[in-house]
C-alpha cells in the first residue's frame, strides 16, 4: 500500500500535480501546486520519510533539483517521477522509513528462546524464594523467560517496593497489579507489552511509585489514568510506538525524569510546563517540529535531549526562564548556531554548558570553545 501527501494550497488557477517520489523500493506519490518550489516539495516529504529537508537530495533525469527551483522551471511536470537520496545521519525520529521497518530491536539468542515458557505456565516459586521477596520487598524476575507474571508475586501485596520483570517476553499487566499498593519501583522494560495488555486500572493503586519503566515495549499511547501516579518521580517510555503524551502528564508534579526518545511523537502538550519537578527531558528522536512556550516554565530543567527531530525553534523563554539548564542536546535538527545567538538568556546558558564541560566534553563540544551540541553553522 503506498503512502503520500497533499498540499492543502493551488496556484492561482487552482491547478496541482502528482509527482511520484522513488525511496527505499517504493513509489510515494505526492499532489501539489504545479508552482511549488523543490523545497515545498522537501517539506510535504519529511514526514514521510523521516529525512530531514536538508538531507534530501531529489534527482530527476539525472540532475539534482535546486531548492529555490520551481518545480516549472525544473521541467517537473503531472506524472514526473524522481529520486529520493539521504544523507547520513540527516533525519528525524528513528531514521529514514524503510520498506520492512523494524517495531523493536531486541537480541535473544536461540538458546533462550527454546527456554521459552508457555503462556499457560507459572514459574515454580520455591517457598524459601517466596519468603525472601517478602522479607526484603524486592521481587527480582528479570531474564528468566517469563511470558505471564507468576501468581505468586500478587501473594506480596503490601510487602513488595521493587518488581523487576525487565528483559522478558510478558505481554499481559493484570489488574491485579493495584494488590501491591506499596510498590515504589516497577521495571517493565524489554517486553511484549501493548496497549490492549496493560490493565492502567490497577495502577492508579500504586500511590506510592516513583520509578516506572516501560521502555522498549510496543505502546502507542498512554493513558489520561498515568496522571493518578502524583508520586512518579521517574517515567521511562523510550523506544516505544507513542504519538503522543496524555495532557493529564500535568499532575505528575513530583515528577523529575522524563524519558520519551524514540517514539514517533509529533506534539508535546502545553501541560508539561506544569511539571515543575523536572530535571531532565529526553525527547529525541521523535517527530517533533514545534515545542510548546511552557517548556519554558520548567525552572528546575538541567538537561533538555532534543537531537533527531525536525525542530525549527526553540521556545522564546527556554534560556531566559531555565536558569539551570546546563545541557542541550540539538544534534540533527535544523536550529543553527546563528538561531541560539538570537534567543534572550543564551549567553548566561552558554557559560554554564562551558563551565559544565570544562573537564569532560561530553556532547561533542569542540575545543571548548562553540556550542555543538548540533547546532550546526551554515
Amino acid at each position: 500500500m503506498e503512502v503520500g501527501a497533499t498540499a492543502t494550497t493551488s496556484d492561482g488557477n487552482g491547478k496541482s500535480i502528482t509527482i511520484n517520489v522513488k525511496f527505499t523500493g517504493k513509489s510515494i506519490p505526492i499532489i501539489l501546486p504545479a508552482d511549488s518550489t523543490v523545497k515545498d516539495l522537501k517539506s510535504l516529504l519529511q514526514p514521510l520519510t523521516n529525512v530531514l529537508p536538508r538531507g534530501q537530495k531529489l534527482i530527476f533525469k539525472g540532475k539534482v533539483l535546486a531548492d529555490e527551483m520551481t518545480l516549472a522551471a525544473s521541467e517537473v511536470a503531472n506524472g514526473a517521477k524522481m529520486m529520493l537520496m539521504t544523507s547520513q545521519g540527516l533525519h528525524q525520529g528513528d531514521g529514514p522509513i524503510l520498506r520492512e521497518a523494524r517495531t523493536r530491536s531486541r537480541e535473544r539468542s536461540m538458546q533462550n528462546a527454546s527456554k521459552l515458557v508457555d503462556e499457560k505456565q507459572r514459574l515454580s516459586v520455591d517457598k524459601s524464594r517466596y519468603e525472601r521477596w517478602k522479607a526484603t520487598g524486592v521481587i527480582a524476575l528479570s531474564d528468566c523467560n517469563l511470558k505471564v507474571i507468576p501468581n505468586e508475586v500478587w501473594s506480596c501485596e503490601t510487602s513488595a517496593r521493587v518488581l523487576d520483570l525487565s528483559n522478558n517476553s510478558i505481554n499481559r499487566v493484570p489488574s491485579q497489579v493495584g494488590s501491591l499498593r506499596k510498590l515504589q519501583k516497577l521495571l517493565l522494560n524489554v517486553n511484549e507489552i501493548s496497549d490492549e495488555s496493560i490493565s492502567w486500572d490497577g495502577f492508579a493503586f500504586l500511590k506510592h511509585l516513583a520509578v516506572l519503566s516501560l521502555s522498549h515495549n510496543l505502546l502507542t499511547t498512554l493513558p489520561s489514568a498515568l496522571g493518578s501516579l502524583t508520586s512518579l518521580k521517574q517515567l521511562h517510555v523510550n523506544n516505544n510506538k507513542l504519538t503522543s503524551l496524555p495532557d493529564e502528564i500535568k499532575f505528575l508534579t513530583r515528577l523529575e525524569v522524563l524519558k520519551v526518545g524514540h517514539n514517533r511523537i509529533s506534539i508535546v502538550p502545553s501541560t508539561i510546563g506544569e511539571c515543575s519537578s523536572l530535571t531532565e527531558v529526553d525527547l529525541s528522536s521523535n517527530l517533533l517540529s514545534e515545542l510548546p512556550e511552557t517548556l519554558g516554565c520548567l525552572l528546575n530543567l538541567k538537561a533538555l535531549h532534543l537531537n533527531h527531530n525536525g525542530l525549527t525553534s526553540l521556545p522564546s523563554t527556554l534560556f531566559k526562564m531555565c536558569i539551570q539548564l546546563s545541557t542541550l542536546d540539538l544534534h540533527n535538527t535544523e536550529i543553527t548556531i546563528d538561531l541560539l545567538r538570537q534567543y534572550e538568556g543564551w549567553e548566561a546558558f552558554d557559560e554554564r554548558r562551558r563551565l559544565k564541560h570544562q573537564k569532560q566534553l561530553d556532547f561533542r563540544v569542540m575545543n571548548q570553545a562553540d556550542f555543538d551540541e548540533g547546532a550546526d553553522k551554515h
